[in-house]
C-alpha cells in the first residue's frame, strides 16, 4: 500500500492537501450484489490474488476462433481487433494475461499488425463497426493501434516485469514509431479519448518518454471533465503499465472519489447493464 494510502471506513487518497474517501467496502458490495459469474471472479482476482475458477476462462474464451481473435459479433465470422482486446482486458482481470487463451489471442493480435505498424479492423467489417474501429478511419486507426500495442506491452510486462526479453519487440517497436508521429507538439492526438491512455502507456516502454509525458499533461488538463467511467479506465491503465512519476494517477483517485455513487458503484459511459464492470475497473486503479 503506497503511503499517501490508508484503511478507515474506506480508502483515504491523498492529493496534495486535499484527502478524497474511497468506500472499498460497498464499492464491493456493489459488485458481489450485481456482478456476473466472471465479474466476480475478476473481484475475487483483485481481492485475494487467487487464479480465477476455470469456468471464468471458459467463459470469457467461448467464441475464440481458430486463429486466436474474437468475432465482433455472436455470427462473424473474422477476428476483431476491438473485440480481442477487450476479452484480453477481461483475461487480465482474472489475471489469466499469461494463459494458453490469452497467449494465442496475443500472437494473433501481433501477427495482424499492418507493414506501417498500425493495426486496422478488416475492410468486411466496415459495415457494422462502431466510429472507433471504422476500417480505414484515421481516428480508429490511431485508436486501434494505441490498444492493441497497449495490451502487447501489459502482456510483455506480465511476462518480463524487467523488460529483458521483451516479447513482440519489434511489433511494439513498430507500433510505437508510427504513434509517436501521431502526437501533436502539444501533446494532444486525433483520435478518440482513450487513445491516449493507451498511447502514454505503450510510448513510455518503448521509451518515447517525453511523448509519453506530454500526453499524460494533455490528459490531466482533461481530468476534470472526464466521466467515472473513463477516469477508471485511465487509472487502471496507468497502474497496469508503470509511466513513472504518478500525479496523474493520484489525481485520477481523487476524481474518482468525487464521483462514487452512495451504493458503491460508479456509473459506466454504456448504461446500467456496465456499471459493475466500471466499478471493478475502479477498484482495480486502487489495487
Amino acid at each position: 500500500m503506497t503511503p499517501w494510502m490508508e484503511r478507515t471506513c474506506g480508502t483515504r487518497l491523498r492529493a496534495g492537501t486535499v484527502v478524497t474517501v474511497i468506500d472499498i467496502d460497498a464499492a464491493i458490495g456493489y459488485v458481489v450484489a450485481h456482478g456476473d459469474p466472471v465479474e466476480r471472479a475478476r473481484l475475487s482476482h483483485l481481492r485475494t490474488g487467487q487464479p480465477a475458477p476455470s469456468e471464468a476462462v471458459e467463459r470469457i474464451a467461448a467464441g475464440q476462433m481458430e486463429e486466436g481473435g474474437w468475432s465482433a459479433s455472436a455470427e462473424g465470422a473474422i477476428p476483431s481487433i476491438d473485440a480481442t482486446c477487450f476479452r484480453l482486458a477481461e483475461l487480465d482481470g482474472i489475471g489469466e494475461l499469461n494463459s494458453p487463451v490469452a497467449v494465442q489471442a496475443l500472437q494473433w493480435l501481433a501477427s495482424a499488425q499492418r507493414g506501417d505498424g498500425t493495426w486496422q479492423e478488416h475492410e468486411s467489417l466496415a459495415g457494422e463497426a462502431p466510429a472507433w474501429a471504422l476500417p480505414g478511419d484515421p481516428e480508429a486507426t490511431l485508436y486501434q493501434t494505441s490498444v492493441a500495442g497497449f495490451w502487447l506491452t501489459a502482456a510483455a510486462v506480465a511476462i518480463d516485469p524487467y523488460q529483458t526479453r521483451t516479447p513482440w519487440s519489434e511489433v511494439l517497436r513498430s507500433a510505437a514509431g508510427w504513434v509517436v508521429t501521431q502526437i501533436r507538439p502539444d501533446g494532444t492526438w486525433p483520435s478518440f479519448l482513450a487513445a491516449g491512455w493507451h498511447a502514454a502507456g505503450l510510448l513510455h516502454q518503448q521509451q518515447f518518454f517525453y511523448e509519453s509525458a506530454r500526453v499524460q499533461q494533455v490528459l490531466g488538463d482533461r481530468l476534470p471533465d472526464m466521466s467515472p467511467a473513463d477516469v477508471a479506465s485511465m487509472a487502471a491503465a496507468l497502474r497496469r503499465v508503470n509511466l513513472g512519476d504518478d500525479w496523474l494517477l493520484r489525481s485520477a483517485w481523487k476524481r474518482l472519489g468525487e464521483t462514487q455513487r452512495v451504493d458503491g458503484g460508479w456509473d459506466s459511459n454504456e448504461g446500467p447493464l456496465f456499471d459493475v464492470n466500471t466499478t471493478l475497473t475502479a477498484l482495480r486503479a486502487f489495487r
